[in-house]
């Protein structure tokens, strides 16, 4: 009798704890439902790949030094190949590691030259070489950035504008409003990946794309 109604407890702890994660998921999906059309998501700055029309939009908040987002890249850019014109990609910045936002303003004087998303590349390429965690070197970065087609004594002097420092700012007051702690911090037509993978990512997509298309 007692382990019966010791079971029994246990059995009701667990329904309000799995009604309780429910509805907080759904409470903080409809919220930032409501929030999808607010300017919190895309500034007038921010860098978009894909379509401008498509009905599915993802925004990633990222860093350029995170392995991570490196990770991620070609397989979001995968799903976008196999979705031609109903999906956007919009990069929001969240430089979390140090000094990492040397490495957003290099990005964003590359854009000065048409080279932003090519140079983009490149830095997840060449990443494993100037921003390892055991050994980082962040200087030979410089390497890697010719190949681009890059005039790197210009991307120098683009990059210290204090525009970029200010696109910065506002990305990372967005990335806290958004409650990102960590990147790559992915919203699929406003909804939060949650929980994060691949798996989850792909099938928060094929959510919207059904409904949208």
């Amino acid at each position: 009798m007692k382990y019966k109604i010791f079971a029994g407890i246990c059995l009701l702890f667990i329904c309000i704890f799995a009604g309780t994660s429910l509805y907080y998921k759904e409470e903080r999906a409809r919220m930032y439902g409501q929030l999808a059309d607010d300017p919190v998501f895309v500034r007038e700055h921010s860098r978009v790949l894909g379509n401008p029309d498509a009905r599915v939009t993802i925004v990633e908040f990222m860093d350029p030094a995170c392995e991570t987002c490196a990770a991620f890249s070609p397989f979001i850019k995968k799903i976008m190949a196999a979705n031609p014109d109903k999906i956007k990609l919009v990069i929001r910045y969240a430089p979390f590691h140090h000094g990492a936002d040397i490495f957003v303003k290099m990005l964003e004087a590359a854009g000065n030259q048409d080279k932003y998303w090519e140079t983009l590349a490149a830095m997840f390429r060449s990443q494993s070489a100037w921003a390892s965690h055991a050994d980082p070197r962040p200087e030979r970065i410089w390497e890697f950035l010719p190949a681009v087609g890059l005039d790197i004594n210009q991307l120098k002097t683009d990059m210290n504008d204090p525009e970029f420092a200010r696109r910065i700012k506002q990305d990372m007051a967005d990335a806290d409003t958004l409650k990102v702690r960590k990147t790559p911090g992915f919203f699929v037509n406003g909804r939060p990946l949650e929980p994060f993978g691949r798996q989850p990512l792909l099938h928060l997509i094929q959510e919207e794309l059904e409904k949208n298309y």
